[in-house]
């Protein structure tokens, strides 16, 4: 890849963006950047990752996940570089022997909608970025895990609000993602089953000193409320999973569809009493799903912080990233 023409094409959608705080890049012109970053996953792994109804594949990974992950590594290398300065800064000035400070993981915050398809951008993250040799420990927590239990959630009579800020335990979160950041030898995070809809008392999940933490969920690049910090604040990079709101709709309307046929047939699933519908009834009940709880908490809380993000994946109707946008420094 001749670095010239790599130039030319990220000047020309600076001019593109005006006053924007974002360079515009098409598909095109991302996939580019990926030089000569190797493709290190196969069929199969694409298999293992890919959520329901995702309609990814090896070429997309080439074009949009690869450069991505190779911008990502880079700005993990900036932050260690930037980390043994400042140890060597304070070594000078305190000179009590501690030696440096152990380096902190890199922390990677990837938001967006329900059906948006967020959790596969990150699991394919997770396995793109432990193949880099500097960072082979690569850990994924989502925000399900801090959402309030459902007999918490009744108590408080906020069940049909389930997956909206004030259903999680931000908090516990803030705490969970502090501890790992500080660079503590093990933390661990309540896990929550989809199947029963529910925390899991019994299961953890535990995280011992990554390289990398990826912590993805709806409302991750909530801002700060009433100058408290913002677990937004313990990001080194952002990641924003974006598309038309209708289109976005019509992706949760065909995973519910598979859920039913899947999923929701076994008796121990908290969806089991919707596995009968037929499919009109089905589309209704899924679409009025939609329409009363996950828009209003899309447009009310998710979509604005888009703009808080380091960078945007932009999906077109058929679920493929059709551009990206990535913040200016």
């Amino acid at each position: 890849m001749d670095p010239a023409t790599t130039r030319t094409g990220a000047l020309a959608a600076v001019a593109r963006t005006g006053g924007s705080p974002f360079v515009d890049l098409d598909r095109s012109a991302w996939s580019r950047l990926r030089a000569s970053t190797p493709m290190v996953l196969d069929a199969a792994d694409l298999e293992r990752v890919r959520g329901l109804g995702e309609r990814i594949d090896l070429r997309e990974v080439e074009e949009v996940y690869l450069p991505l992950s190779r911008l990502l590594n880079l700005y993990a290398a900036g932050v260690q570089r930037m980390h043994a300065v400042t140890s060597t800064f304070l070594d000078g000035g305190l000179q009590d022997g501690r030696g440096p400070a152990p380096r902190t993981p890199f922390v990677i915050g990837v938001a967006g909608s329900v059906a948006v398809g967020k959790s596969t951008a990150a699991r394919l993250l997770r396995e793109l970025l432990s193949h880099w040799p500097d960072t082979p420990r690569v850990e994924l927590v989502t925000t399900d895990g801090f959402l309030y239990p459902n007999a918490e959630l009744e108590r408080r009579g906020i069940m049909s609000r389930k997956g909206f800020p004030e259903s999680y335990d931000r908090r516990h979160l803030l705490r969970f993602v502090s501890q790992v950041k500080s660079g503590a030898e093990e933390v661990r995070a309540p896990f929550y089953s989809h199947t029963s809809y529910d925390i899991m008392p019994s299961a953890e999940v535990v995280v011992r000193r990554p390289d990398i933490l990826i912590v993805e969920g709806l409302n991750v690049l909530q801002p700060a409320v009433a100058g408290r910090l913002a677990l937004s604040d313990l990001f080194d990079f952002t990641v924003y999973v974006d598309a038309r709101t209708a289109d976005i709709e019509n992706w949760f309307v065909e995973r519910f569809l598979a859920l039913q046929k899947g999923a929701f047939t076994q008796e121990r699933s908290f969806f089991h009493r919707f596995a009968d519908m037929d499919e009109p009834e089905a589309r209704s009940f899924a679409s009025g799903v939609w329409k009363s709880f996950n828009e209003p908490n899309l447009v009310e809380n998710v979509l604005p912080t888009r703009s808080r993000a380091t960078l945007v994946l932009r999906k077109a109707a058929d679920h493929k990233v059709s551009s990206v946008l990535l913040r200016k420094i």
